[in-house]
């Protein structure tokens, strides 16, 4: 049976019923947009509604909320209440999840975000909580808004320093580096991911955001998401919104989702300026006459004179307009004088006393619902609370109702100015009636979790507003230590902070309080800086009490010592020692600043006053413990690592320490148990099974080490770079394509921060790559790993090698001096610049070469006559009829010394057999290669013996395969 199509006289029901009239134009422009393709050139993606306060902005775009609905799209509707990108998109994706359209990754991502930074906040709260002197206290940090990634994500280990690679990096930075990271994020990150994550939000967020939305958009025929107070928010949401709507940093937005900004001015040019010609602008003004008597018909005000007096009183602001005609005056003795005040324009026609006192009184808060209502309404009004919810200028949302800005200003002048007592004592009523729903807030909330809760958050913030009005001078040192607190919770909360002064020194007029908050909300205008200008501006004028300086100087100092600002950093956080010598959080700051100066006797004497002040922290044992083990102080650092053990069992980062310690000095099996005990308070410790893998490396229990190492990178997913380590183990252990294939997974993470933005990735890819017999691919990787750090040893040895094969002697020479030039000598390199002046003829520089590389490597005494003279000799006499297959065998030997394990060599020995070489060749090689493990045998205390190991393990097989082949025996040969 066909669907029975509305009647005209419905239609016209359903657009009476709406209340709305005018802006034809506009209507009819989005209307007609959503039945195009959303592909089409002619499609309008994105709309930007703008006027000045009152013109019917909201109106308009509910109106367009309500036709995109009907017309089958799923809409979203976000105003001022957001105040950061990640607020947003959490909103976006709750609401959406209302409608059937759950984003299931990123409510699951972003889950975790909030977990991972409260924990990062925590890992510092017992401290904090002691050094204020009580547990109740706010917590010290949020890393979201606050931390700088001034470490790059090399921090947890995530360099080589074991393996073929040992030797071409400095443990020392390296040490560093995971100390930097740790004591920045906390001891509960526990993988690249989470650190990220924690760093950067908005890029870690956002591309699961709009995967998420791509998905629920393929489900409806529109998603809209629409932004109203745009003036407001925009600041904060610019530069995210042009990304995801125009670029691809991000990932890419859906055709068929639709963007609608609305705000009172135009669209910043800074932001906007190379894609405003994409923006469709819809500007409105006042209504126009017909307009307004139009809407006051539908109110039912005909008598032309009531209807003068309303387009006279109103200007034909639509939201004046609305409120005069919504009490209906149907005669011409309603209308009074118009010269009244501006109040009497909004309550003109209301004569109940009690409903005029309830709608003058609902002005104070900035929003309200039932229970504000009845905590500030006249007792005579106490069940009004439905008719002020219908007034014309109140918006409803969700349940919380706010007045609108051109009606509330001259309201709260009007009960500023007629009764100061009045105004106090309201707003004192106020403040204690959500004074006292905090507390109870409090009671359920852990003190931790206070500023994350945003009920809490709510009642605080309103709390301060209402004691600011009731007393703006008082209340202010403490609502400008409450901002810097604010600061500690990231950029959303901070601009919170900042606006709600701002307002407060609108509402009050009181000049000291309007200046701080139009210098606070100033600063807060750039998401990306925000909290720092915030705290540049709160420290720049007096105001503050000591707390607040002093809680500001630490906090500002956090954010210069992750942004590498030291110099800043120790200044402030000097300047705050001087208000309280005895803060140990502030002497652990400028002891974590010291230490990554490299000031390690700064770090440690401050590091040992804040565990005087705080003795019971196991937290500063494990980071003290770091600093002594960068500095080489193992005694000192073990026994700061089991001090934090014993304060806490549960301390995971001082186990895994500890058993970093013991692997160091080759006690693997207590490390293995601390790992063990690590993996048993947290199943997911990333960093305790990559530590794992090594001990187990070093133990060759290779199956297990690989499976650790597998368990890490999986862990950390997103980032990749425990799965360059992975890469990197695979490569010694021989396995050229399964290296090939995690490098290809790490290096496909587009994040420049990541392992495609640096140099050790790409030299393991190439020398997977050679490994494979792809030297195009792996000169191409090696010249780009160059270019990434033209300082890193092992890309330039590696092209060394490389270029010998490909007949390029010069440049192969240079490559191999470059990779010696900075560093101690490295055997692998001093081998392979032996063998590139051998090919060049000159003999006497590669025997010296050669005869360096067995001697460092092995301590053998002798090297040069035993060993190095004999081979460069043995090649001067057979290169020039035997070239191919003494290339190949070097080739070999390049390879295998490179690794640890040796799957396939058998058949790679095989290989270079196959060319034939000549039988003098082979029985001099096979002489060579016996009196080459009867040095090693006889080796003296000064080499690698596990490398010595490893290369005995590599020639037996080698001699094995050699020795049957029909070669010539030396005496046959003499």
């Amino acid at each position: 049976m066909a669907e029975q199509r509305l009647s005209r006289q419905e239609l016209i029901r359903r657009r009476r019923r709406s209340g709305f009239v005018g802006r034809r134009g506009e209507m009819n422009a989005f209307r007609e947009n959503l039945v195009r393709d959303p592909e089409g050139d002619d499609y309008q993606f994105l709309f930007h509604v703008r006027g000045n306060a009152g013109v019917g902005k909201t109106s308009l775009v509910r109106q367009w909320e309500a036709v995109a609905r009907e017309e089958g799209a799923t809409t979203v509707y976000l105003d001022d209440s957001v105040h950061s990108a990640v607020e947003a998109m959490e909103e976006i994706g709750e609401r959406l999840g209302r409608q059937g359209l759950e984003l299931r990754r990123f409510d699951k991502l972003v889950a975790t975000f909030r977990q991972r930074d409260h924990e990062a906040q925590s890992a510092r709260d017992t401290q904090t909580a002691a050094e204020d002197g009580s547990a109740a206290q706010p917590p010290a940090a949020s890393l979201s808004g606050s931390v700088a990634a001034q470490v790059g994500l090399v921090g947890l280990g995530m360099v080589p320093v074991v393996g073929a690679f040992a030797g071409a990096v400095d443990p020392q930075q390296v040490a560093q580096g995971a100390d930097r990271l740790r004591a920045v994020l906390g001891a509960r990150l526990r993988s690249h991911d989470d650190a990220r994550l924690v760093m950067d939000p908005v890029r870690g967020l956002t591309p699961v955001f709009l995967e998420d939305l791509a998905e629920a958009a393929r489900r409806r025929p529109w998603v809209v998401l629409f932004f109203d107070v745009y003036e407001r928010t925009g600041p904060v949401l610019d530069e995210w919104l042009r990304d995801i709507a125009f670029g691809e940093v991000h990932g890419v937005l859906p055709a068929n989702v639709q963007i609608v900004l609305s705000g009172q001015g135009r669209l910043d040019a800074r932001s906007w300026g190379d894609w405003l010609d994409l923006v469709t602008e819809v500007p409105l003004e006042v209504f126009t006459e017909e307009e307004s008597r139009a809407l006051l018909a539908l109110r039912g005000v005909t008598d032309e004179r009531v209807v003068e007096v309303v387009l006279r009183l109103s200007g034909r602001l639509p939201v004046l307009v609305h409120t005069l005609a919504q009490a209906r005056p149907d005669s011409a003795h309603t209308v009074g004088d118009p010269s009244g005040t501006a109040v009497e324009r909004f309550l003109k026609w209301e004569t109940d006393p009690s409903r005029r006192a309830a709608a003058l009184a609902l002005a104070l808060p900035l929003q309200f619902d039932e229970d504000v209502y009845r905590a500030v309404a006249p007792p005579e009004a106490a069940e009004q609370y439905a008719w002020v919810r219908r007034l014309a200028f109140v918006t409803d949302q969700a349940g919380r109702c706010r007045y609108h800005d051109v009606v509330r200003a001259p309201m709260l002048r009007l009960q500023r100015t007629q009764s100061p007592a009045r105004w106090h004592a309201t707003h004192d009523l106020l403040a204690e009636t959500f004074s006292t729903w905090r507390a109870a807030r409090e009671e359920v909330v852990p003190a931790a979790e206070r500023w994350g809760d945003t009920a809490w958050r709510e009642h605080r913030s309103n709390e301060t507003y209402h004691r600011l009005c009731a007393d703006p001078r008082g209340a202010l040192p403490q609502a400008l230590t409450e901002t810097v607190r604010a600061c500690e919770h990231g950029s959303g909360t901070a601009r919170r902070w900042a606006q709600l002064l701002a307002q407060a020194g609108t509402d009050t007029t009181d000049e000291g309080l309007a200046a701080w908050g139009e210098s606070l909300t100033a600063a807060s205008r750039d998401d990306a800086s925000a909290v720092m200008a915030i705290l540049d501006a709160l420290l720049a004028r007096s105001g503050m009490d000591t707390a607040g300086q002093l809680r500001a100087r630490v906090v500002r100092g956090r954010l210069h010592r992750r942004a590498e600002r030291y110099g800043q950093a120790l200044d402030d956080f000097t300047a705050a020692l001087v208000l309280d010598p005895q803060r140990g959080d502030t002497l652990m700051e400028r002891a974590l600043t010291h230490q990554q100066m490299g000031n390690t006797e700064d770090a440690l004497a401050d590091m040992d006053g804040a565990i005087r002040v705080h003795p019971d922290g196991a937290w500063n044992y494990v980071v003290r413990g770091r600093v002594n083990l960068t500095a080489g102080r193992l005694t000192e650092a073990l026994a700061d690592f089991e001090q934090a053990i014993e304060l806490d069992p549960e301390q995971d980062w001082a186990l895994a320490s500890r058993a970093e310690l013991h692997r160091a000095q080759g006690r693997y099996q207590e490390a293995l148990a601390d790992l063990d005990r690590a993996l048993g308070i947290d199943p997911e410790y990333t960093w305790a099974y990559a530590e794992r893998s090594r001990c187990l490396r070093q133990l060759e229990r290779w199956d297990e080490a690989v499976h650790d190492m597998t368990r890490a990178a999986d862990l950390d997913s997103e980032s990749g770079w425990y799965r360059v380590h992975l890469a990197d183990l695979l490569l010694d252990l021989g396995r050229h394509a399964e290296a090939l294939q995690e490098a290809d997974r790490a290096l496909a993470d587009p994040d420049e921060d990541g392992p495609r933005g640096r140099s050790w990735p790409y030299t393991l890819r190439a020398w997977a790559l050679h490994g494979l017999g792809r030297d195009t691919e792996a000169l191409s990787d090696l010249n780009h790993a160059i270019s990434l750090d033209d300082g890193h040893e092992t890309a330039f040895a590696m092209r060394g090698w490389l270029l010998w094969e490909a007949g390029r002697l010069a440049e192969a020479e240079q490559d191999f001096d470059q990779a010696l030039s900075g560093h101690t000598p490295w055997p692998w390199c001093l081998a392979g610049r032996g063998v590139v002046r051998l090919y060049a003829q000159r003999y006497e520089e590669a025997v010296d070469d050669l005869a360096r590389a067995f001697t460092v490597q092995f301590g053998i005494a002798e090297a040069e006559g035993e060993i190095a003279r004999p081979l460069v000799e043995l090649v001067r006499e057979q290169l020039p009829t035997n070239r191919t297959p003494i290339t190949a065998a070097l080739r070999l030997g390049a390879l295998l010394t490179h690794q640890i394990q040796w799957p396939g060599l058998t058949r790679q020995a095989g290989s270079v057999l196959a060319l034939r070489p000549n039988p003098r060749l082979l029985a001099s090689g096979l002489r060579l290669l016996r009196r080459i493990v009867t040095a090693l045998n006889d080796q003296s205390e000064g080499g690698d013996a596990q490398r010595t190991a490893w290369s005995l393990r590599l020639l037996s097989p080698i001699l094995r395969i050699l020795a049957p082949r029909g070669a010539p025996t030396d005496r046959e040969l003499d």
